[in-house]
């Protein structure tokens, strides 16, 4: 049997286990769903290929509802994705 030097705390740490003194360990879960929140709600960058034809007629769309293309691509493409599926 090797005999290993422990450390103060180590020593306490095996004192409470022998003595079945275990303390309850607590996580302070909202903190965490908020840090899963934050994470998942970051804005992403893609890349994706249009037509010209379609890019054209997105950016006029898009001036005359006076917002920039790239707002107007967001937005429909987070409508549809939250759209119900039935």
């Amino acid at each position: 049997m090797k005999y290993y030097q422990l450390e103060p705390e180590e020593k306490q740490i095996l004192a409470d286990f022998e003595a079945e003194q275990f303390e309850e360990v607590t996580t302070d879960l909202d903190k965490y769903q908020q840090y899963a929140v934050a994470t998942l709600s970051k804005s992403k960058n893609i890349n994706i290929r249009l037509s010209e034809k379609v890019l054209q007629k997105l950016k006029a769309k898009a001036a005359n509802t006076g917002i920039p293309y790239q707002t107007l691509a967001s937005s429909v493409l987070h409508q549809f994705a939250l759209r119900d599926s039935s």
